[in-house]
């Protein structure tokens, strides 16, 4: 053979093989010696090692793929022993012939075809027969090799195993009995070298020796046995345990014929043959039955001490399952009539036994022994058990069935009435409930699915909770995941388009999550699956596309994950991200970890710019509270295998950044119930059980994986809905006419998942067998060692103390389910069930309820508690929870209570008996409650951390002392006892306020904290720095810590907290030094402060130092995570960088997770430290890549780096704007820069820009000190432009002219400003600077301006021209055009009147131009730009004198450019203020005007038609037909649907005005229907109209002006008109106003008033206070204590009638109060304070008129609101949060109704919100100082009486209140202009009661017009605005700084002199 080289190894074994079989092909053996031919035949099979091994040691593993050599060696084989004569060749010579073969088929590498095969076995079959022993087992190895070869090749291995073993079975029956011996040998020779069939094959042939008679035979047949045993390393019934179906028929059969085989058989399995016989009568007895076999039957009965008819009747299902499924024509009949006969001979007398009887005993146990063989590899088999089905389905079919017999249709029915049974009894076979199962048998159970769902068709749907619970659980078991998947397949493709949806959630996530365990084979049939999903049913699942997984990381998929990449092409990243966020929260876990993957990837990648775009701005978008929700959701994930699931949270936290939690609000999901009727009243009771199934089982029943488990919860369920009279006629046809109506609503209410899932249930058959548990002795809490054993032991010990035959029958469901597994089911009953017992009475129950709550809470404050501090916090959360709950019900019941009061004495006898139950009810769990001591609980829930419920008992302490003291004092000075008003007088309650400012401390409340200092007559040390550290002033607090430190240097706390400071001030190196001095003295200490070490030496770059610390350390605070991550790095070890980072997020992830999953605001120091780890990791990637290059890095690594700034200012503005916050961040980031070593000109540029960045937060935290420092590090990197913030520095510290010297010489300096000795010092400089340099010199030149304007020193002319020029440099910059345009309109209010229409106008157009430029550039500034150009373009247009000039043109044409190029969301803002002017005079500016509207309605119709329609339908002429023209131009508009929204809007309108003035016919009638009033308003439903909710109608402008031609400025799914109720309420209130209900399109109800009215000032005012809103968010004090005034919608119809919102969940002050009141038996009027009143009237001195007020009105009313928080929110954490909304609303709207001159504040005008506790304010008529003119004038300026005060809490108006006020007063003075503005709309469309006003003022003797009329109603407000306060509307004013304005009206307004003075409607001792 030719060599060639350039051949493969294949091809060369192939090509010498095919010379060999050329050579014998023609030429016969030439030397046919024996010797001769055995050397021939042994060189034959040395061939193979030689052509694939060479000269290696031969092996399995080295084989060539494609290799044939059998088919040669066969012909070679030939050759040699061709002879006639039998005895010429010699049996060596033979039996080298079968060795040879035998090499052959060991490296054999291609698939053996039949021929090839049958020519092969028939060969060896010769030699196994052959003379010489030595030849037959010489064959016999080679039919071994064959074995191999086959399992090693063939797909098909079984069935050909099977076929190659028929081949030896004839000669295990030879005549010959060495034949059968060598055989034997044979055969174990393969069990030994085989598994799977082959090693099935070779026990069953051998135990079929062992019935043979010879000895030898019989005992070669047991030693290969034993062989196997050992080989195998299994015990004897280990290894024959999985073929016993094939084994114990084949031997019962022998038993009276062969009785030995039995016994040895027996004897090998060392059981007796009784015992072998029992427990295989699943398999011999249906062969018997089969055959008819009488004799054998009696044989077995015999040996089982019964009889047949009783075998018949214990395995009936076995014995029946076997018999339908037999084939033969009548066999299955035969079989049925022999069973038949058996039993009736047993049977008495006349009996008539049927064969159906027999199988109703065990149908389903039947059906699922046939099923189970429908997964049997062998096709006949699983052919056999379908036939069988059919059988039986046709046998039990009913005979008046409306189904054709024997049909599809009717088999489906029949099967779908037993699957849910079939599921179950496989499931507990693949859990061996019933006994152990081989893996071979669960295989064949788990094939069993897919070829039942085949069977049943898209049915199984309705099993398929439990069928993916399978799957999921099994296909994890490397052994059983083939099988697992080849049914998954099966079972999807078999489900409904529709079906198939809710499942590709779980099966996606499963299989990428268990990819690497699957087989090749598995791979296949998960590729199917997912490719059956995507590729065949993508476009069909809807919704549920969303929930397939990302197989972007699994190569095989590469196409599937193209085709699932094309099918969500259109998503948006907003659509990806909320998809995967839904996922996250699945149920399923394997789903959530999946998501989590995907959304890391998701964060980090390109995306990471969407989520900064969704973080950016005063309000981040909504979506971000979904992710954190989401997130920390993840991270506090309960239960087994969520640590994946905590990693990945924990890194996406890092990935979004420690984000402002002022700026984003978390979802709160809260579902839990209170049982008011403790389960005596039915609906509720069935409410109950569907709130469990709904949101407790279902989700757990769904997500579970543990078939076990999902069992208990499928228990649970059914039993819960046969509670709830759910029937199975509510799902089958024809039934639903006997479900009562009731019911079927109920279930109809269900949500549709809930539904799919419960529907197979309602005819399941669980059944549960429970003990009762062993009584406990109480407290449980100390005998178990963890949370989970103490939940799970009280929550089962409280269900078997239940009281109630409801109560008992719903918690007795959960026995199992809460013994068994699920700590969160027990969680979540725990409540319920105390609340039962101790309701019921038992009064050993209660104690011991008792006991238990108190072993808790003194575990939380005994210090020489064992228990683990999980088992402790988490315990004493769980107690808290429980009471939390308790004061809900009895809140609830008390509210219940109250509105079953007597109807005029009437009350029927059952509400009577059910009003007593419950009071002796309340009565009992009081006295639980009262009796936990509340000192206990205050200090439990501190030491556990429960600051507020800890706040909460101790103001309730506080308040009981202060009221019994205050009581006590007025009694003694009723009695004028002098020395007991001295010693009340003396009481102090100093030490609790203490207490009070350190939990306020703790909960990081430093309004609370002010409040309480003022009450602090001489605050500690203590108290200073708590104050201190809580207001930021780190410098102050370092000094106290000093001072302490003097007195006690040995305090480690006292070190600490000096350390913090330093730390927080950035003063490192004094940090470093102090840490080392303390370690000196105290080395002990190291532990403590390696924290801070560790930081220290990072931050000077001693990093041997910080890997001296690491090293030898075990503590693991935050900084020694990051130290090793930064120590890592700069190893630039990238194993241990990621080893690190992952320790870290985890280590610093757990406080997430202890927080719980609405804990983001007090675990933000850890997301902080999340933050900080990815921003290293991100930081460190791209900078490593810089090293290479010393001196700068490629282009590539500089772009690498400048996206990477950009992305790390977007993560910086995001965060929590403090100095505390931000400044760890930059210090971090320096450290990872300087860490790197590049000497890249990007890195040292950003170090710089960092230290400038410290500078500006130091400067605006008032750390005036360390943001000098920060400067000169910032100067010494050469940072460009650090002058900048120098001067900014300077004019912090109050040096106004200094800081604009400094700058200008630094401007000088840097050649942007000429020389000093220049003649023309405001030359301008041409600078050629590139686009960042220009603007960054644009914003210097402007801040010199402002600078020089603020210091009055500089003509006009000078500051405007330094404005200008910064203007120009950037003529795109929205703040340079701003600025310059205030200028001048600063300068135009400052002119003298005469000049304001001749220089004035020019100044005019200048801020016109510049602000219009600015509302193109950008939104920053537009709620003041666009105003302000509105009222100077159309106030100059309304003047006669200016309208006329060129400037006015100009400013006319500049206004209809921008017109042109702004998006109209920008003019939407004012749109109020463009549709008031629409009645405007001047032509020209009216044509602009009119287009505006035109656009503005166009661009929003939806929204802007709703304020257009006051205009449209207003009673001025010329009004409506200006509005009707408008219109009339947009109805030829295409766009956006705006000419039929106009003519829905009209008829809309049109019928909303006729039911505001609709007038009821009879003056007593409550309601009426509205069609009879306004027939067309209901045809138009459902309608595209939106509803007029105030935010619905409110434009945001974005957060940056990228994109804004784009933006939508309007919620996405805003609801519209769904349903108008046609019933409606007629309010009792003087203007009747109609109470309407509307259904909107997201399915909420909406409730509005149409009343007659003018809404112009109420809907104006909300449009004030929409804007006022945005300004709150956009401050950071008021952001940060979420200032705001709620809002509602208000739409005038006309200046006449309108909408009104109704506010849900809100009650008015009044009532509270009253109720309050009536409780303590105080009368709200009587002939006391009508006496009081007089005396108050008959006194004229002010100071007087108020101690008479005190004396005889006030002390009649005791103050109580605060009451009414604890009641209303028993929850502490949900207490403190009410309440404190409640005094921040109050302030801002108190400010906001005294610049206003809002009066009418009485308590019916005042509501509370009932979920939250904000206040919200109704009913505006009396604005603009009304109330003063009122024949009682109003003398204060906002309601502050008593109990006001006393719902602020024990600090009164300090605190929160006055703070917020001081907020709220400077935001509203800094943003007067704009204010002012937005109030210009009154001017131009002035109220109704302005005309009276006007007609007054017109008979004096100078006429003035009403625009006169309506700036005069502003004055005052613009007064106000400039801090001018007036006592009084007549006395001078004074201006006021913010604080002392606001010290003016709370005295003003909580004077009891001025109160006194109020008018006795308005309520003021109220």
């Amino acid at each position: 053979m030719e060599d060639d080289d350039s051949v493969t190894d294949v091809d060369f074994i192939c090509r010498s093989l095919a010379e060999v079989d050329s050579r014998f092909e023609k030429h016969p053996v030439w030397n046919t010696a024996a010797s001769a031919l055995q050397a021939l035949a042994r060189k034959l099979g040395d061939l193979p090692c030689l052509l694939i091994h060479g000269t290696e040691k031969c092996s399995s593993a080295l084989q060539k793929p494609g290799v044939a050599f059998i088919a040669v060696y066969l012909k070679v084989a030939f050759r040699i022993l061709e002879s006639d004569e039998p005895g010429k060749i010699s049996a060596g010579v033979r039996a080298a012939v079968y060795d040879a073969l035998g090499r052959s088929l060991r490296h054999h590498s291609t698939p053996v075809d039949e021929r090839m095969f049958e020519e092969t076995i028939g060969f060896i079959g010769r030699g196994m027969r052959d003379p010489d022993r030595l030849v037959r087992l010489a064959a016999g190895r080679a039919f071994v090799n064959l074995v191999q070869l086959i399992q090693r090749v063939n797909e098909r291995a079984a069935e050909m195993v099977s076929l190659t073993f028929q081949r030896v079975y004839p000669l295990l029956r030879h005549p010959d009995n060495r034949v059968k011996e060598t055989t034997a040998i044979t055969v174990g020779l393969v069990g030994k070298a085989s598994t799977g069939a082959a090693l099935r094959e070779s026990v069953c042939a051998l135990v079929t020796q062992m019935c043979e008679h010879n000895p030898i035979l019989k005992g070669t047949a047991i030693l290969q046995l034993h062989a196997l045993v050992k080989h195998h390393d299994k015990s004897p019934y280990s290894l024959t345990a999985p073929y016993l179906h094939r084994i114990a028929p084949f031997l019962v059969h022998r038993l009276r014929t062969h009785p030995d085989g039995v016994q040895e058989f027996c004897h090998f399995l060392s059981v007796s043959q009784r015992d072998f016989i029992n427990i295989t009568l699943k398999h011999t007895l249906p062969q018997l039955f089969a055959e008819s076999d009488l004799k054998g039957l009696e044989a077995v009965a015999a040996e089982m001490n019964t009889n047949v008819a009783m075998l018949v009747l214990d395995h009936g299902h076995h014995i029946l399952a076997h018999a339908f499924m037999l084939q033969g024509i009548g066999q299955t009949n035969k079989t049925l009539q022999f069973i038949l006969n058996v039993l009736k001979a047993a049977a008495t007398e006349g009996s008539t036994l049927q064969i159906t009887n027999i199988i109703g005993s065990c149908t389903v146990l039947l059906l699922t022994e046939i099923v189970i063989c429908l997964g049997d590899e062998d096709p006949d088999i699983a052919d056999a058990a379908g036939q069988g089905l059919r059988k039986l389905a046709r046998l039990l079919a009913p005979s008046k069935s409306r189904l054709p017999s024997g049909s599809d249709e009717e088999f489906a029915a029949f099967l779908k009435e037993h699957m849910l049974g079939i599921i179950s009894s496989l499931n507990d076979m693949l859990q061996e409930v019933h006994g152990k199962q081989s893996i071979e048998s669960k295989q064949k159970i788990l094939r069993s699915y897919g070829e039942f769902a085949k069977q049943v068709g898209p049915a199984i749907s309705n099993v398929a909770p439990q069928i993916m619970a399978t799957l999921q659980t099994m296909v994890i078991v490397p052994q059983l995941s083939d099988a697992a998947l080849q049914s998954w397949h099966a079972f999807l493709a078999i489900l409904d388009p529709t079906d198939i949806g809710p499942h590709v959630g779980p099966t996606s996530a499963s299989f990428v999550a268990s990819w690497s365990l699957f087989s090749d084979r598995g791979r296949q049939a998960a590729k199917q699956c997912l490719d059956y999903m995507v590729l065949n049913r993508g476009r069909e699942l809807g919704q549920y596309l969303a929930e397939v997984a990302d197989l972007g990381s699994i190569p095989e998929l590469a196409d599937t994950n193209a085709a699932l990449a094309a099918l969500r092409s259109t998503w948006t990243p907003q659509k990806r991200l909320t998809t995967l966020l839904e996922r996250l929260e699945s149920e399923s876990l394997a789903v959530a970890i999946q998501a989590g993957v995907e959304l890391k990837a998701f964060l980090s990648d390109a995306d990471e710019e969407y989520i900064r775009s969704l973080t950016f701005g005063d309000v981040f978008d909504p979506l971000v509270g979904h992710l954190m929700s989401a997130l920390y959701r993840a991270a506090c994930r309960d239960g087994e295998g969520t640590e994946t699931l905590h990693d990945l949270a924990f890194d996406c936290i890092g990935i979004v950044g420690a984000i402002d939690p002022d700026r984003f609000e978390l979802r709160v999901n809260d579902h839990r119930m209170i049982m008011l009727s403790n389960f005596t009243d039915e609906e509720e009771s069935m409410a109950f059980a569907l709130h469990l199934i709904r949101d407790v089982l279902v989700g757990a029943f769904r997500s579970t994986s543990d078939i076990k488990y999902q069992s208990y919860l499928a228990y649970a369920i059914q039993q819960l809905l046969q509670f709830c009279k759910f029937t199975p006629a509510l799902v089958n046809p024809g039934g639903s006419n006997s479900v009562p109506i009731k019911v079927r609503n109920r279930w109809n209410k269900l949500p549709k998942h809930v539904l799919e899932t419960v529907s197979p249930l309602l005819e399941s058959r669980f059944s549960l067998e429970t003990r009762p548990l062993k009584p406990l002795s109480y407290p449980i809490y100390p005998h178990q060692s963890t949370y989970r054993q103490w939940v799970q032991t009280w929550t089962s010990d409280l269900i078997q103390k239940v009281s109630g035959p409801r109560a008992k029958e719903i918690f007795q469901v959960f026995a199992a389910v809460v013994r068994n597994k699920d700590v969160g089911v027990a969680h979540h009953l725990l409540p319920h069930l105390v609340l039962n017992v101790l309701a019921s009475g038992d009064p050993d129950n209660a104690g011991a309820i008792r006991t238990e709550l108190l072993a808790v809470l003194e575990d939380q404050v005994n210090p020489a508690s064992r228990s683990s501090p999980d088992k402790k916090l988490l315990s004493a959360q769980t107690v808290f929870t429980l009471l939390d709950h308790l004061n809900k019900w009895i809140r609830a019941v008390r509210q219940d209570l109250a509105k079953q009061k007597p109807d005029n004495g009437r009350r029927t006898s059952r509400n009577s008996q059910i009003s007593n139950d419950a009071a002796e009810q309340l009565l009992r769990i009081d006295s639980v409650l009262e009796n936990i001591d509340q000192g206990l609980m205050a200090n439990a829930a501190f030491q556990c951390k429960a600051y507020a419920r800890s706040l909460m008992n101790l103001e309730q302490q506080l308040m009981a002392c202060r009221q019994r003291d205050a009581n006590a004092k007025r009694q003694a000075e009723q009695r004028r006892d002098a020395d007991a008003i001295r010693a009340i007088q003396s009481i102090s309650y100093q030490d609790q306020y203490e207490r009070l400012h350190e939990l306020y401390a703790y909960l990081d409340d430093p309004d609370g904290m002010e409040g309480v200092s003022t009450k602090i007559l001489s605050p500690s040390l203590e108290h200073q720095i708590r104050q201190h550290e809580s207001t930021g002033t780190w410098t102050s607090a370092q000094s106290c810590w000093e001072v302490r430190l003097q007195y006690e240097p040995d305090n480690l706390e006292y070190h600490l907290g000096l350390l913090r400071c330093l730390r927080n001030l950035g003063h490192y190196d004094t940090l470093r030094t102090h840490v080392i001095g303390v370690l000196t003295k105290h080395p002990d200490w190291s532990s403590h402060l390696v924290g801070y070490q560790v930081e220290s030496e990072w931050m000077v770059g001693h990093w041997g130092d910080v890997q001296t610390l690491v090293d030898k350390t075990d503590a693991r605070p935050p900084q020694v995570l990051l130290g090793r991550i930064l120590l890592a790095m700069r190893a630039g070890d990238d194993e241990a960088v990621k080893a690190s980072l992952v320790e870290g997020r985890r280590a610093l992830g757990a406080s997430i997770t202890a927080s719980g999953p609405s804990g983001y605001r007090r675990s933000y120091d850890a997301v902080l430290d999340l933050h900080l780890v990815h921003e290293l990791e991100v930081i460190n990637t791209v900078v490593k890549n810089l090293r290479a290059g010393r001196t700068g890095g490629s282009q590539g690594s500089e772009q690498r780096l400048d996206k990477l700034l950009q992305r790390l200012s977007a993560r910086f503005d995001s965060t929590l704007p403090t100095f505390r916050i931000r400044e760890p961040i930059l210090n971090m980031r320096r450290a990872v820069f300087n860490l790197s070593g590049s000497h890249s000109e990007g890195v040292k540029k950003a170090t710089g820009n960092s230290w400038l960045t410290s500078s500006k937060i130091a400067r605006k935290a008032g750390h005036t000190q360390t943001a000098y420092s920060a400067i000169l590090q910032a100067q010494r990197c050469n940072t460009p432009y650090s002058f900048v913030e120098n001067a900014k520095l300077i004019r912090a510290r109050g040096d106004p002219l200094r800081a604009l010297q400094e700058l200008e010489k630094a401007m000088r300096l840097s050649g942007f400003l000429p020389q000093e000795r220049s003649q023309r010092p405001d030359d301008v400089i041409d600078l050629t600077a590139d686009a960042d340099e220009s603007r960054m010199i644009a914003k210097i030149h402007v801040l010199r301006a402002r600078y020089m304007d603020h210091t009055d020193r500089f003509e006009d002319s000078r500051v405007c021209r330094e404005f200008r020029r910064g203007a120009d440099m950037w003529p795109k910059w929205e703040s340079g055009q701003f600025h310059l345009g205030q200028f001048q309109d600063d300068c135009f209010r400052a002119l003298p009147p005469a000049d304001k229409k001749t220089r004035g106008i020019k100044m005019n157009f200048q801020t016109v131009r510049c602000f219009t430029r600015a509302m193109r550039y950008g939104s920053k500034y537009i709620y003041q730009t666009v105003p302000r150009v509105l009222t100077i373009w159309l106030d100059l247009a309304e003047d006669e004198s200016t309208s006329a000039t060129d400037v006015f043109k100009k400013i006319n044409e500049e206004v209809s450019r921008t017109i042109k190029q702004t998006p109209m969301y920008k003019w939407y803002t004012a749109f109020p203020q463009i549709v008031s002017r629409i009645g405007m005079r001047n032509a020209t500016a009216y044509e602009v005007l009119a287009t505006l509207l035109q656009k503005v309605i166009q661009e929003y119709p939806k929204q802007a038609l709703w304020p257009f329609s006051a205009v449209v339908k207003s009673t001025t002429p010329q009004r409506v037909q200006r509005s009707k023209h408008v219109l009339a131009k947009l109805m030829n508009v295409n766009r956006n649907d705006v000419a039929n929204l106009i003519l829905i809007m009209t008829k809309f309108t049109a019928d909303l005005l006729k039911l505001s003035n609709f007038v009821p016919l009879e003056r007593d009638r409550n309601t009426f229907r509205m069609s009879a009033v306004v027939k067309n308003l209901q045809e138009l439903m459902p309608s595209e109209v939106l509803i007029p909710l105030q935010e619905s109608l409110t434009a945001t402008v974005p957060p940056t002006s990228a994109s804004e031609t784009e933006y939508n400025p309007f919620p996405v799914n805003a609801p519209t008109f769904a349903r108008i109720h046609d019933e409606v309420e007629v309010m009792s209130s003087m203007a009747k106003p109609k109470k309407m209900i509307i259904q909107g399109s997201d399915g909420q109800i909406y409730t509005f008033l149409a009343k007659k009215d003018d809404l112009r000032k109420d809907s104006r005012l909300m449009d004030f206070n929409a804007i006022l809103n945005k300004l709150l968010k956009s401050d950071t004090e008021s952001r940060r204590r979420q200032l705001h005034i709620r809002t509602y919608g208000v739409v005038s119809l006309n200046e006449e009638a309108g909408l009104i919102q109704w506010v849900p969940n809100t009650v008015p002050v009044r009532p509270v109060l009253m109720k309050l009141y009536e409780r303590q038996g105080v009368s709200s009027w009587n002939a006391a304070i009508r006496h009081g009143f007089e005396k108050v009237k008959a006194t004229s001195d002010n100071e007087e008129a108020g101690r008479v007020f005190a004396r005889e009105v006030l002390s009649l009313f005791p103050s109580v609101l605060h009451e009414w928080f604890i009641e209303t929110f028993p929850e502490p954490s949900v207490w403190l949060a009410s309440r404190t909304a409640y005094s921040r609303t109050s302030a801002v709207m108190s400010m906001v109704g005294y610049i206003l001159g809002l009066g009418d504040r009485h308590c019916e005008n005042i509501l509370l919100d009932t979920n939250n506790g904000d206040v919200v304010h109704v009913d505006f008529d009396c604005l603009f100082e009304k109330g003063q003119a009122l024949e009682t004038p109003e003398v204060v300026p906002f309601r502050l009486t008593h109990n006001i005060i006393d719902g602020f809490g024990v600090t009164g108006v300090e605190g929160a209140f006055r703070i917020s006020c001081e907020v709220t007063l400077r935001l509203l003075r800094e943003n007067k202009d704009c204010l002012m503005n937005v109030l210009d709309a009154f001017v131009h469309d002035p109220l109704v009661e302005w005309a009276e006003k006007l007609r007054r003022m017109t008979n004096r003797a100078n006429p003035v017009d009403m625009r006169t009329v309506s700036q005069d109603a502003l004055a005052p407000i613009e007064e106000k605005l400039q801090g001018i306060f007036k006592l009084h509307k007549s006395s001078p004013g004074r201006q006021l700084s913010v604080s002392n304005h606001v010290q003016s009206l709370i005295l003003q307004a909580s004077d009891n002199g001025n109160l006194a003075r109020m008018y006795i409607g308005w309520a003021p001792y109220h």
